[in-house]
């Protein structure tokens, strides 16, 4: 079930938009990137995480949307991490009585009695600009912005050289911008740009949903959707995308 894509780097695909869960091991454990997607994957990722050895130490959800802040008991209760303003929105959502409804009119029709609620959304925020993640394993850097979701994060897993990127960077999906923010379209250029610095230390990237690319698919996926997102700015697409997971 899993395929590594570089020392200490697993991912495990669902059945959902080729959603991608992806293990870091560490020193005493592993850290689970947006685990995903129905129970059964979510059991099945545990099993296989047990088979290497190893309990769960640590999650990171890379932005506050429903598929990447599950969660299931087999995991443990390991911290779950996410930038401060990721875990504010999910704490917002939470705090309302009917979130379990808000949360249910979004889930795709095929998959929602199998996606499990019980532990939705239970992210802990990091401090505000914090630079890495918290945890003993390879270094991790946060790259956060605003170009998907308020609290979106890519993460930087340096010393392997890997870019985890949440919800950008598909082969799959083209680019869905935050129509909450003030200026979507130039929050999610900043966020390529981010991208753009950091791509001579990066041998593959694994976007949330899509396959994995190498570092050349990087930068033509930077490309790509630079062109696309310019030209929403300049009027010659037909319509603008919003998210809707």
């Amino acid at each position: 079930m899993l395929k590594q894509v570089a020392e200490d780097v697993l991912v495990h695909v669902s059945e959902f938009l080729q959603s991608n869960s992806v293990i870091v091991q560490g020193r005493e454990g592993v850290l689970l990137i947006d685990p995903g997607i129905t129970r059964t994957e979510l059991a099945g990722l545990a099993h296989d995480v047990r088979e290497l050895g190893q309990p769960v130490v640590a999650g990171f959800a890379t932005h506050p949307q429903w598929d990447h802040v599950l969660w299931h008991e087999a995991f443990g209760d390991a911290p779950r991490y996410g930038t401060a303003r990721c875990a504010a929105s999910l704490q917002a959502l939470l705090s309302t009585g009917d979130w379990q409804d808000r949360v249910a009119g979004v889930l795709p029709p095929e998959f929602a009695d199998e996606i499990p609620m019980e532990l939705f959304g239970l992210i802990t925020g990091l401090p505000d600009n914090a630079s890495h993640l918290p945890w003993d394993g390879p270094s991790i850097r946060i790259i956060e912005h605003r170009a998907h979701a308020r609290g979106h994060a890519a993460l930087l897993i340096e010393d392997r050289r890997i870019l985890v990127a949440g919800d950008m960077l598909s082969d799959v999906l083209t680019p869905f911008l935050d129509l909450n923010a003030e200026d979507p379209i130039a929050d999610y250029l900043a966020a390529l740009q981010l991208f753009d610095g950091v791509a001579d230390n990066v041998d593959a990237v694994i976007p949330g949903h899509g396959s994995v690319g190498g570092a050349g698919q990087l930068r033509q996926r930077i490309s790509r959707d630079r062109a696309y997102v310019e030209t929403l700015r300049d009027g010659g697409a037909q319509g603008s995308p919003g998210s809707t997971d």
